[in-house]
């Protein structure tokens, strides 16, 4: 099981009485029987869709479970982007979609015509994009990261100038650590934009002994508070390997559900304010069921994106 990824049952929301969500969920698992299907959910779904997912995790060790599982079909509960990552991945399988509105706005900031204009005005530089961006972008890309191998993967490439697609704050953290010439673009998580440094400074007002886990998403104000920075797939470890037994969490609430499940005994508090994903929140039971009656909606990326976007994915693979 890759880092970050946690192995799920039926437990915890399904205790108790049957319920109607627990009759969906019962048929949701002949169904994946019956296909030879996994279930992918991503950390912020609902707990109810982290609890029938077969495993829970970051958009790409979801994609690489995706891959190396003999599934024949995948339900990924999500959003567009990781869909697509998991189809250029493994595209000999069936991959669904249960919501095909389930978008991503950072994503959606950033175009491939958009790329191409900065490589032609910094034709040395070497354009790494993360992994939130559409297949298109990832195509016209020399490199994919995450938020987890961004530093490692802008550390490695050949070239000391480097265009950071499409997450200005992730851009920031990265140059704050790289000696490298970071040209962002001036894409952002309107989530975690939104999470303000006197959000996190008042919940730790309450919580004195508190540690802060940041998202690199998050603003240099909020990053700059931060005991830990990580993606979804390190909050887990984070948590485990501290002394701390209280956290503030500083990105989208539904991060709150794995910590809880996987770190008894410590607690985890969100930033004041609301800061949900409301395209995390799209997918239902429901939504899951039809996905696997009907094995619609699919996922497809044209062939020729595909290749070149695996390209870009396959040299960040390729660093560890």
């Amino acid at each position: 099981m890759a880092s970050g990824e946690q192995s799920v049952g039926q437990v915890g929301l399904f205790d108790g009485e049957l319920t109607e969500e627990q009759s969906v969920a019962e048929k949701i698992e002949e169904l994946k029987l019956e296909h030879n299907a996994i279930i992918l959910a991503h950390n912020y779904q609902p707990p109810i869709i982290q609890e029938i997912a077969d495993y829970v995790g970051d958009s790409l060790g979801l994609a690489r479970k995706a891959a190396q599982t003999d599934a024949r079909v995948v339900v990924f509960c999500g959003v567009h982007f990781m869909t697509e990552t998991v189809y250029i991945l493994s595209p000999d399988k069936i991959v669904l979609l249960p919501d095909l509105s389930a978008g991503c706005p950072l994503a959606d900031m950033a175009d491939a015509e958009s790329v191409l204009r900065l490589k032609e005005e910094h034709p040395d530089a070497v354009v790494v994009s993360y992994v939130n961006t559409t297949a298109s972008v990832k195509a016209v890309s020399d490199y994919c990261c995450t938020s987890a191998n961004a530093i490692k993967v802008v550390s490695a490439v050949d070239s000391r100038k480097v265009i950071f697609v499409p997450d200005r704050n992730l851009a920031a953290y990265v140059s704050s650590v790289v000696d490298k010439e970071i040209i962002p673009f001036p894409g952002f998580c309107p989530v975690h934009e939104e999470i303000r440094a006197s959000q996190v400074q008042f919940v730790l007002e309450e919580h004195p002994h508190a540690e802060v886990i940041a998202h690199p998403e998050c603003t240099p104000e909020v990053i700059s508070m931060a005991n830990h920075v990580r993606s979804t797939s390190g909050m887990v470890e984070a948590a485990i390997s501290s002394s701390a037994d209280e956290f503030v969490v500083a990105t989208e609430e539904g991060m709150l559900y794995p910590l809880n499940k996987n770190v008894p005994g410590k607690r985890f508090f969100a930033p004041a304010g609301e800061h949900i994903c409301a395209d995390m929140k799209k997918i239902t039971l429901t939504k899951v069921l039809n996905a696997l009656r009907s094995l619609e909606p699919r996922i497809v990326v044209p062939e020729e994106i595909r290749v070149k976007a695996l390209a870009s994915v396959e040299r960040m693979l390729a660093l560890g």
